[in-house]
């Protein structure tokens, strides 16, 4: 009986001990910890000491709701709100409800925000230095709080602060990839948040978390459901469902899009044909619309997958993109809806190289479109592969708003085992300069509309939330999902001042454990492709799952599924030519960099085998030989994963003991996933170039039959395929 007592003594400890753990992780940025610096503690508790917050709608009740969870875990103390404006040492309020004298304060500082910027700023008011948090509109006090609560995490010093910040972006959008069965494409954390089955009555207090993450990164619009749709979700028992989450959702200033399958005035609206410029269609469409905004007054809008692998769209009448999405867009226009058209088209029926088709099917449409209808427009021409160039209808589209995805998730970079860290990939694609409008006309400048005055800006990420405890399967997947917003917010940061916040509000302020870890997350990104695709290869991935590597794959019934039709190999070279003498992807580009890409001596070596087939022997800027050149960056990522393994095992008296073993765990399977990476593609390439390994890098420990015969049927990311 006593070693029962002493076993259900044990137990207990250990599953609250490891529920407190996991606890921690589901916080995310919002941990809120308490301040340890006794300096900072005192002049935060002075801050905070009377808090002038009045009362309002849903919006601003979740901001002050923010502050009373947020500062007495912070300061060890409950937080004092007053009625009594003139005595309060933090003022957050409307700038249109705040006294004459304080509006004089910071009237140039609001003049110069938008409807969703805030403002945060110490100033002098009834003799005293008192900090104040304002904003046009409700929503830009919650932002605002959220940003104040953020810089108090990572001990800012807010004696004298002036901020003012608005978003340079209009929509800041996540894309989930999630199925009505709650499976997730290409998601590597668990399944989809969406509980159809209890909703609308059952509201999982995960969906009001998840709008917490989301406005506190300033994300503004969420797609419930995947690009792949399916019509059921635009059916009553459904949309009562999304309208449940809206209402979550709203109170956090995030609007619900869905996706529309362009076949379901066929599917569920008993119509025979879903023609575009059919009455019937259209009126369906119409009446579609109407029926969503009586339930959900700020629907965002519908985005839209058509023509492209399967999916139906206009192209199936003999319509064209600009007749399927105007045709919808004119639906949504009297709710103040959009239309997110997705430019990620290619065709079994066009021989060309698949890099171009997307350019060449929407230039033409260039203006054409209707003023509520967004081209949304992945990084790279092919499918976010760990790096590509950026897609030439960046800078090339003028006079139609394009948005920008980005994929979060990492479908092409590890899954949720490899530790990457994205606004490294994300920040690259935004500082290219296209040369559309000479030097300067960087992507950035594209996206948030200041380069052509686009009505419209708007970035999208693929979301990579699922329902695992930590949200993103790996908790460095979560510095991916936060980075995402602040670069959807600001596009023009950089990827360190973004770890380094991750890092202080998730983990710790100590300098001595940011710096490393920092350096290993801004090194993190360049080491996969290192290690997967270097000098340019691109799409050598296993087939379906896109779980490891694949590079000798080429029994698939189209060319462009095949890994081989991207890199080329040979006994002369490896590359694909996109140059005059080849495809002639490069005539896409602004004439400034179709010469530079055209010439591989001009071509950045980080981009050369996606635009040159070269012969083994060709001489890098090294000096090594090509062949040479490919191995050592194999071995180089490597080995960057054993620094980023010893620098972790260095962080250790700075974490718990969960922390440190759950991320040492997951770089120990990145490492030995490394290895693979480097030695199935060097064998399968070295059949080719029949040259050896030069010296530093190691010879592989099994054979390239071994590697070919590897399955993979428990690849998550896709629906299960047993036999």
């Amino acid at each position: 009986m006593k070693q029962f007592k002493i076993v259900i003594l044990l137990f207990t400890l250990y599953t609250a001990s490891v529920k407190s753990q996991h606890l921690e992780d589901y916080k995310l940025w919002l941990k809120y910890g308490r301040i340890e610096s006794k300096t900072v503690l005192q002049s935060y508790a002075d801050l905070v000491s009377q808090v002038y917050f009045p009362a309002g709608n849903e919006v601003l009740e979740n901001a002050k709701n923010e502050l009373a969870t947020a500062l007495p875990n912070m300061l060890g103390k409950p937080v004092e709100f007053s009625k009594n404006l003139a005595e309060s040492t933090l003022i957050i309020d409307r700038y249109d409800q705040l006294p004459n004298a304080l509006q004089k304060l910071i009237k140039e500082d609001v003049d110069n925000l938008n409807d969703e910027g805030y403002v945060i700023k110490t100033v002098a008011y009834n003799d005293k230095n008192i900090s104040l948090v304002s904003a046009k509109t409700n929503i830009g006090i919650l932002y605002g709080t959220f940003r104040l609560l953020n810089l108090m995490q990572m001990n800012e010093d807010l004696a004298g602060v002036s901020l003012a910040d608005s978003p340079k972006i209009d929509l800041r959008i996540l894309n989930h990839w999630d199925n009505l069965d709650r499976s997730v494409e290409r998601g590597y954390a668990g399944f989809s948040l969406w509980n159809w089955q209890k909703l609308p009555e059952y509201i999982d207090q995960r969906y009001i978390d998840y709008a917490r993450a989301n406005a506190s990164v300033g994300i503004n619009a969420t797609v419930l459901t995947n690009v792949n749709a399916n019509a059921l979700v635009l059916t009553p028992m459904y949309l009562e469902k999304v309208e449940a989450l809206a209402k979550v959702f709203r109170g956090y200033g995030i609007k619900v899009y869905l996706t529309a399958r362009f076949s379901a005035p066929i599917e569920i609206g008993n119509l025979k044909t879903a023609d575009p410029l059919n009455e019937e269609v259209q009126k369906w469409w119409s009446n579609k619309a109407k029926e969503i905004y009586a339930r959900i007054p700020d629907f965002g809008g519908f985005l839209v997958k058509a023509n492209s692998e399967g999916q139906p769209g206009p192209q199936n009448y003999g319509r064209n993109h600009v007749d399927g999405a105007n045709m919808m867009a004119t639906a949504l226009k009297p709710f103040g809806g959009n239309v997110i058209w997705r430019a990620f088209v290619y065709s079994e029926h066009d021989d060309t190289d698949r890099a171009k088709q997307a350019y060449d099917e929407f230039l033409p449409y260039d203006g054409k479109f209707k003023d509520n209808v967004v081209v949304q427009v992945k990084n790279g021409a092919i499918d976010f592969q760990p790096r590509e160039p950026f897609h030439p209808l960046f800078g090339a589209l003028k006079e139609t708003p394009i948005a920008m995805e980005f994929q979060i998730t990492q479908e092409y970079l590890g899954f949720s085992t490899h530790l990457v860290f994205l606004p490294k990939l994300f920040i690259e694609v935004l500082e290219a300069d296209t040369y559309q409008k000479g030097p300067g006309s960087t992507v950035a400048k594209v996206v948030d509309g200041s380069l052509y005055n686009n009505a419209i800006s708007a970035m999208a990420g693929v979301s990579n939330i699922g329902n695992d405890l930590n949200w993103t399967g790996h908790p460095f997947a979560q510095a991916n999902w936060y980075g995402f917003g602040r670069l959807a917010w600001n596009p023009y940061l950089s990827a360190d001042e973004i770890a380094e916040e991750w890092l202080r509000t998730t983990y710790s302020n100590d300098k001595k454990f940011i710096e490393p870890i920092k350096e290993m997350m801004l090194t993190s990104r360049e080491a996969v492709v290192n290690y997967m695709n270097p000098l340019g290869l691109h799409h050598i991935f296993d087939t379906g799952h896109h779980y490891g590597p694949g590079p000798w794959v080429d029994n698939l019934s189209r060319p462009d599924w095949n890994p081989v039709y991207y890199h080329k190999a040979d006994e002369n070279g490896i590359g694909f030519d996109r140059t005059d003498t080849g495809s002639n992807a490069t005539e896409q580009y602004a004439p400034f960099l179709e010469k530079k890409f055209n010439d591989p001596a001009t071509t950045p070596e980080m981009f050369l085998l996606w635009f040159h087939h070269l012969p083994w022997d060709y001489k890098l800027k090294s000096g090594n030989s090509l062949w040479d050149g490919i191995a050592l960056k194999y071995q180089k990522g490597v080995d960057q994963v054993s620094t980023m393994n010893a620098t972790w095992e260095n962080a250790k008296p700075f974490l718990t003991a969960h922390e440190y073993e759950e991320v040492k765990m997951l770089l120990q399977i990145q490492l030995k996933e490394a290895k693979w990476w480097r030695n199935a593609c060097l064998l399968y390439f070295q059949t080719f170039s029949k040259r050896p390994l030069p010296k530093g890098v190691e010879q592989p420990n099994k054979s390239l039959e071994e590697y070919r015969s590897l399955k993979f049927p428990f690849a998550p990311g896709i629906r299960p395929q047993w036999n």
